[in-house]
């Protein structure tokens, strides 16, 4: 079935807006697609996998419209299209565009140089192979390019791994249990999920595998305070709650009261009752103050590049940049440094980031370290062992999509002395 030629345009005019990258991908895809309401389905999907294929990509596609005929924007939309259809799919193409197409796909990519095929930005390139050697980082960069997998956890409140893979393998939805979390499942393609009734009933969460294990080295018991000091939309602050059984007290801080909004009809799905959403003007707010020397456990998700998951957004790389990052470092430190004053002697603190840079992780740990003294390293694989979770690490956590299939996820734990 072939595509209307309206397509083309489209693409083109989501295209400009979100190559000015002065916001998220995802948002300006959704506000485009409430702006266009008589888009049909087919042609929302192909979109937004023509604009994330070309966000991925955009080095190599960039190199290719320098060919070509026409408006520079159209030949970028007609690359992004045709690597999700078929030329022979797009109605409205020209003689001209159709045989340029036609050559650029028989380019084979493998050949392109090395700056081409990573499809990183020269400075992050250029970081990963002074670290890590050119093969590991385009093992990495190839990784992060391809589309992520689904990930799902089960709300132990409301069911279990066994019936939960059952009900989706009767929908049916080619799922399989993760490799790690006790609690995760994959899914292979991307269904409605929000149409299921496990999803409605709250006996399960979109999260990433890595996201889930970063939950589990809490290692939160019943009873306990605990305190998730940067909760966001609530993804590991729901799956702490259920790890906690729905007892003690877990206070979901976070800056944005929009942010928090968004995790209120997650917590009502979720059925925990033992979440308390507290919206904070700064990370010195009174609130915070207040129970300084009193938390079992803290989870600091810090604020971060959001680099170890280009495989969801991908427009990431494009839009970070050394300044950035090293902005983060700072704020970071700042943080954790807060964050500590809530643990209680004897308390576990535990600082985890979704990227894989060196500036947001070790190098924020050992500063946080060498200010405080009264705090000691777990090593990583300790913690694991004590979660029971089948996983080889050194002192930090470290996963990455090459190795772990997962999106990169730093942790490290830290607990203060008695």
């Amino acid at each position: 079935m072939r595509l209307p030629p309206a397509i083309i345009p489209h693409t083109e005019e989501v295209l400009r807006e979100i190559l000015r990258f002065t916001g998220p991908a995802d948002v300006a895809l959704s506000r485009y697609f409430r702006e266009n309401p008589k888009l049909g389905g087919r042609e929302r999907g192909v979109i937004a996998e023509a604009v994330y294929g070309l966000l991925r990509n955009k080095s190599v596609y960039t190199n290719f419209a320098e060919s070509g005929v026409g408006p520079m924007m159209r030949r970028m939309a007609l690359l992004g299209l045709t690597d999700t259809v078929s030329v022979e799919s797009i109605a409205g193409l020209s003689e001209e565009e159709v045989a340029w197409l036609n050559r650029t796909a028989q380019i084979d990519r493998n050949k392109l140089p090395l700056a081409m095929r990573a499809n990183l930005p020269p400075w992050l390139l250029d970081k990963l192979i002074a670290r890590d050697g050119e093969e590991a980082a385009m093992a990495m960069a190839e990784a992060l390019n391809q589309p992520a997998p689904l990930d799902l956890r089960v709300n132990l409140i409301k069911s279990n791994r066994d019936a939960v893979m059952a009900e989706l393998l009767a929908a049916p939805i080619l799922v399989e249990a993760t490799p790690y979390s006790p609690l995760g499942l994959r899914v292979m393609k991307k269904p409605a999920l929000q149409n299921l009734p496990l999803f409605k009933d709250g006996a399960i969460e979109v999260q990433d595998e890595g996201s889930q294990l970063l939950a589990y080295i809490v290692g939160v018991k019943r009873g306990e305070m605990v305190v998730d000091f940067c909760a966001g939309a609530g993804g590991k602050t729901l799956a702490l709650g259920a790890a906690m059984r729905n007892t003690g007290r877990l206070y979901a801080f976070d800056v944005s009261e929009k942010r928090l909004a968004k995790l209120k009809p997650r917590l009502a799905r979720s059925g925990l009752s033992n979440v308390h959403p507290v919206l904070i003007a700064h990370e010195n707010d009174a609130k915070v103050k207040r129970l300084a020397g009193k938390i079992d456990r803290v989870l600091v998700d810090a604020p971060c590049s959001g680099l170890g998951t280009l495989r969801r957004n991908p427009d990431m790389k494009w839009r970070q940049t050394v300044e950035t990052v090293a902005e983060m470092h700072a704020k970071q430190v700042g943080i954790l440094t807060s964050a500590a004053r809530l643990v209680k002697a004897g308390g576990r603190l535990v600082y985890g980031t979704c990227s894989f840079l060196n500036e947001e992780n070790e190098d924020v740990v050992s500063e946080f370290m060498q200010a405080n003294s009264d705090f000691t390293l777990m090593p990583m694989h300790e913690v694991l062992e004590e979660q029971k979770i089948a996983l080889e690490m050194g002192d930090y956590l470290k996963m990455l999509p090459q190795l772990h299939h997962t999106d990169g996820f730093f942790a490290a734990v830290l607990v203060r002395k008695k």
